[in-house]
């Protein structure tokens, strides 16, 4: 136990020292490689994320190693997993591309955590890589009715995303968002659809 904190100590000084995180990284993968606990695993899968998000040609060899922790037992370390790879994916979607398959599943997992964890990883990758999910909106529209809140909080968000650069592909969805900006239980459900709509229509303008 008293390893433990002292490896989270450790790494949360390296979260610290942002000027650092280049010659850290290989230490901080490392920690998902032996039998760490899971507060070591899931702090080390959230830092190589943003590690790979500043340097990602640097995580590429270590994708590999984050992957596995979509399948844990653990929803957290699930959560972190795909957290990473949204952010990894957000600095260069063809370092994440071949596991597209296997993010994509996340969106059936049966935590909230991960469901949420999945939309705002999908978003990160849309940014800079939008047409991989100009086929895969009909996913978020359902997950606007998810039985989680901070799922169908944060599903509304990737119209937004999409509709800034890709309007073309969130049109045929505006009429829908409309309905759900009017008439949603949620008030932040109504606003954040609201807002995919604005943006949409106003990079349809363009």
């Amino acid at each position: 136990m008293s390893d433990d904190k002292e490896i989270l100590k450790e790494l949360k000084d390296i979260t610290r020292n942002k000027k650092d995180w280049k010659s850290n990284i290989d230490d901080v993968a490392a920690k998902l490689n032996k039998n760490y606990s899971i507060a070591v695993n899931a702090k080390a899968l959230w830092l190589l994320g943003e590690m790979g998000l500043k340097y990602p040609m640097e995580i590429e060899r270590y994708i590999k190693d984050i992957i596995p922790y979509l399948e844990k037992d653990n929803p957290k370390l699930r959560q972190r997993a795909t957290n990473a790879i949204g952010r990894i994916g957000r600095a260069n979607e063809n370092l994440i591309i071949h596991y597209m398959d296997r993010l994509m599943k996340m969106k059936d997992d049966e935590s909230d955590n991960v469901r949420h964890a999945f939309i705002w990883a999908c978003e990160n990758i849309a940014v800079n890589a939008p047409e991989l999910f100009c086929e895969e909106l009909e996913i978020y529209y359902q997950m606007i009715f998810d039985s989680g809140e901070k799922v169908r909080i944060e599903a509304p968000e990737m119209f937004r995303v999409i509709g800034k650069r890709k309007p073309y592909c969130v049109k045929p969805y505006l009429e829908k968002l409309e309905w759900i900006a009017e008439n949603d239980e949620h008030p932040v459900v109504r606003v954040h659809s609201a807002g995919a709509i604005r943006i949409t229509k106003k990079s349809l303008e363009k």
